[in-house]
């Protein structure tokens, strides 16, 4: 016997071994095979090595969908851990994870259809680098529909960060080393959602920082979305050379949309003072 039939047999041997003894209900079929007696299906087949017959073992139809069923369900259990995982990393704000499309409060539906748009494009959108820029006034929901855009790509299975200027900054400041390592692991996340552009510092260092890691994501060709209280004039006509780089940079990556309406925070506010004098008959 050559070495290979040696090894074919001894895998053979090895298959009978490990398989699962025939139950107490099982029958012999016409064709001399097992057969299951719940799905009538046979739990063993012939086939033909070195040109003799053997009867090995096989799995019959409801030990199949058995195995099936527990392949997706130990899958579907690695999607939610995963999910989870990316909800704690992408999220440094917890209270962001409820920003979804499904508890948006609907007054800006071009919005949020357009940021459905995008998660439902994000393949495409990601193969050539292209986010979004959110502009307008103050608590016109940017925010919150940039956070929405990562919970559902977060619910797809793609790493998102969602986080802003002064955190990243003050992250960068903190570090004697490994500046730039830090900023290149920002470019493991498939999404990078920055927000309150020109909200940090206006210095030499911050402005630098900031560029940094704009420059970071464009050179990687990876999306981001940004939001930003900045006019479209103050994008376009920026008042420095530092930030001439930077809102460059994120105009050529990103999809400018402007956000407009009322500002929702002083709208939540005026409600919350008038449920609190009610509730404390003021």
């Amino acid at each position: 016997m050559t070495f290979t039939e040696k090894w074919l047999n001894n895998f053979i041997d090895g298959i009978e071994a490990r398989a699962a003894p025939p139950k107490a209900d099982d029958y012999l079929g016409k064709d001399g095979l097992i057969y299951c007696s719940k799905c009538n299906t046979p739990k063993q087949c012939r086939i033909e090595l070195f040109k003799k017959e053997k009867i090995v073992p096989c799995l019959c139809k409801c030990e199949i969908e058995k195995r099936d069923a527990e392949e997706a369900l130990r899958k579907q259990q690695e999607q939610e851990k995963r999910i989870k995982q990316y909800q704690k990393m992408g999220f440094p704000e917890s209270d962001m994870i409820d920003w979804t499309f499904e508890h948006d409060d609907g007054l800006n539906p071009k919005l949020t259809n357009a940021m459905k748009a995008y998660v439902e494009n994000f393949d495409k959108f990601r193969s050539c680098g292209k986010g979004l820029l959110l502009y307008g006034s103050v608590g016109t929901g940017k925010t919150y529909a940039a956070a929405s855009v990562a919970n559902a790509l977060i619910d797809k299975g793609y790493p998102c960060l969602v986080t802003n200027f002064a955190r990243l900054a003050n992250t960068l400041q903190g570090l004697y080393d490994g500046r730039q390592d830090y900023i290149d692991s920002l470019n493991r996340f498939d999404l990078l959602v920055i927000d309150d552009l020109a909200a940090e510092r206006s210095t030499e260092y911050m402005q630098e920082q900031v560029f940094n890691i704009i420059n970071s994501r464009y050179v990687a060709g990876l999306p981001m979305i940004i939001t930003t209280n900045l006019t479209g004039d103050e994008l376009k006509h920026p008042d420095s050379i530092s930030k001439e780089r930077i809102y460059s940079r994120i105009l050529e990556r990103c999809h400018p949309i402007e956000v407009a309406g009322s500002d929702r925070r002083k709208g939540k506010l005026k409600n919350d003072f008038a449920e609190m004098r009610d509730i404390l008959g003021l």
